[in-house]
C-alpha cells in the first residue's frame, strides 16, 4: 500500500488510538518518523517507543501516555502537507499555545522542536503541531 503523507498517517493513527484509550499504537518506521517520536517523548507527550522488525518490515510501536484518564496530547495536527508546503524562518516560527505545546520543524541541521530551531537561528518546515 502506498500512502501520499506517511506523517499525517502516523498522526492520524496517534489520534484515532488515543480516541480509543489505547495503550500502544503500532505503524510502520521511517527515520523521519522515528525523530518525530523522540522529539515526543522528550516532551513527555509519550511514554516510550519501540523500533521492532518483523518479516523485514520496521514497526514503530508508540506507547501512549495519559493522565487522569485523558490523553497528554490534546491536538495534534499537521501542518505543512504534501499539497502545500509550509515553510519558515527562525523568527517567524510560531509559538504554539503560547509556549505550552511545540511545533515539530524539519531544518537542515535534522528535525527539532520550535524552541531548538529558535535557539540555534535555523529555520525550516513546519510539520506539524503538538500540545
Amino acid at each position: 500500500m502506498s500512502l501520499s503523507d506517511p506523517i499525517g498517517d502516523m498522526i492520524a493513527r496517534v489520534k484515532n488510538a488515543q480516541a480509543r484509550n489505547h495503550k500502544k499504537v503500532e505503524l510502520p518506521s521511517s527515520n523521519f518518523k522515528n525523530k518525530i517520536a523522540d522529539i515526543l517523548k522528550n516532551e513527555g507527550f509519550i511514554k516510550d517507543f519501540k523500533v521492532n522488525s518483523e518479516n523485514n518490515k520496521s514497526i514503530l510501536a508508540l506507547e501512549l501516555k495519559y493522565h487522569s484518564g485523558n490523553p497528554v496530547i490534546s491536538t495534534f495536527e499537521r501542518v505543512s502537507k504534501p499539497g502545500r508546503r509550509i515553510f519558515s524562518s527562525a523568527d517567524g516560527l510560531p509559538r504554539i499555545n503560547n509556549g505550552l505545546g511545540i511545533a515539530i520543524i524539519s531544518t537542515p541541521k535534522g528535525v527539532m522542536t520550535d524552541l531548538d530551531a529558535r535557539k540555534q537561528r535555523v529555520g525550516g518546515e513546519i510539520i506539524c503541531k503538538v500540545f
